[in-house]
């Protein structure tokens, strides 16, 4: 994998999908719809991802690279597949809590980094 897929690939993953999604899981994922997941990283910089109700999503990585893809829910968690700029043959999931604009959370990105994400209003 290229270092700029895998940085890409991260920003999507941050808070971030073979389940039928019951409808209680997509309402819950209902903030996020229009909205940004801001990444901080212990670099000080930020990766942002967007997901969109049609199940894709678009994400700018901590270094700028652009990625983008399709999205699903699985056992509770939000699954992220890579498709652009190289389509990757994985998905990687996280669980995303319940939370409104304005709300954060601490995870682990991919990178094994600790983050905290922020789901902030607007795009």
């Amino acid at each position: 994998m290229r270092p700029g897929t895998a940085a890409g690939l991260c920003a999507a993953i941050l808070a971030l999908a073979a389940l039928p999604v019951r409808a209680a899981d997509r309402v819950s994922l209902e903030p996020a719809f229009g909205n940004t997941i801001v990444s901080l990283h212990p670099d000080g910089r930020r990766a942002k991802l967007w997901l969109n109700r049609d199940n894709s999503y678009s994400a700018q990585g901590r270094r700028g690279q652009r990625s983008a893809g399709v999205w699903r829910l699985k056992g509770g968690k939000v699954c992220l597949t890579q498709r652009k700029p190289v389509a990757l043959p994985f998905h990687y999931c996280k669980a995303l809590p319940k939370v409104s604009v304005g709300g954060h959370w601490s995870d682990i990105a991919v990178t094994g980094e600790r983050v905290q994400n922020r789901l902030v209003a607007g795009r």
